[in-house]
């Protein structure tokens, strides 16, 4: 059911705590960890703490933990010092999301390009 937690899911057992990651931040909504294989010296996840498919699902069940994704993706650009950074929302494997729990990537310390990939 939307919103419970997913067996079968790798960002559902970090919340967890039954795989470990390299935790940044923690609210009661969300929680931002370092992300497995970065494609910027900072490459960091937010999650919401509930489980829906994509950020689209999250944002139609849970307005409001949508916004605490997006506050904690700017407090976690905040707490790594970065003045310039992207906040990406991958939804569907043809846009290359691979988890299929919402999660934004929070990446910066360097030049991003436009158009991406």
């Amino acid at each position: 059911m939307a919103g419970e937690p997913q067996d079968d899911c790798l960002f559902c057992k970090i919340v967890a705590g039954r795989i470990p990651a390299t935790i940044v931040r923690e609210t009661d909504t969300t929680v931002a960890f370092q992300d497995i294989n970065p494609q910027a010296p900072t490459h960091v996840l937010v999650i919401p703490r509930v489980h829906h498919r994509d950020i689209a699902a999250l944002a139609a069940a849970e307005p409001a933990i949508t916004a605490d994704v997006l506050r904690e993706a700017g407090e976690v650009a905040a707490q790594e010092k970065l003045d310039s950074y992207r906040v990406v929302f991958n939804t569907g494997s043809g846009a290359g999301q691979t988890v299929w729990h919402a999660h934004a990537h929070v990446l910066g310390g360097r030049g991003l390009q436009w158009p991406p990939g």
